[in-house]
């Protein structure tokens, strides 16, 4: 595996200059400051894009983002990595309703068309956090009617109420994730 240097952690600037897919983007979004845009129409199960970046531990992106809660941090299923992410796929942002869906094949993770889009159309996917400080609520603004509020999985929503119900804290850095 190559190793590369991480980007400045908080230069959102840095990490969009990595580039990827010519027909995407990254301009102003209604979700979250930017987001990232496709300019031709996809199908339904095409490959999007990659969520590239350095690889790091759990351990050294906590220490990377300890003081900052602005992460581009992808988990991966190893549950002992994450992948710091650069370039456009970067900026694709959360949804309860998404478009497009993660999935870590042999350690590379793959953003997939859920379903057509349309040129112009945000690219989203569910991020499915599944770790943090149970004081951080990572609150959704997705939109959608369906939205749950929390870009946290369904699953770990449920573990948290149990959590708060018995009293218990867990303290991590949040990372994104396909379904866990």
């Amino acid at each position: 595996m190559v190793k590369t240097k991480p980007v400045q952690k908080h230069n959102r600037d840095s990490r969009k200059k990595i580039g990827g897919p010519t027909h995407l983007v990254v301009r102003s979004s209604r979700i979250d400051s930017e987001g990232c845009y496709t300019t031709m129409p996809i199908k339904k199960g095409a490959l999007v894009v990659e969520y590239t970046g350095p690889r790091l531990t759990i351990k050294q992106a906590d220490a990377l983002y300890d003081d900052h809660p602005r992460t581009y941090l992808f988990g991966l299923t190893d549950g002992k990595h994450v992948i710091d992410g650069e370039g456009v796929a970067a900026f694709i942002n959360h949804s309860c309703d998404p478009n497009c869906e993660a999935d870590e094949i042999k350690g590379r993770v793959w953003i997939m068309a859920a379903r057509d889009i349309e040129a112009g159309e945000e690219l989203t996917y569910d991020y499915n956090l599944y770790d943090g400080e149970l004081d951080d609520l990572s609150p959704c603004s997705c939109g959608s009617d369906n939205c749950r509020g929390s870009m946290y999985s369904e699953k770990e929503l449920a573990r948290r109420a149990r959590l708060v119900r018995r009293g218990k804290k867990k303290k991590k850095t949040v990372h994104k994730s396909a379904d866990r």
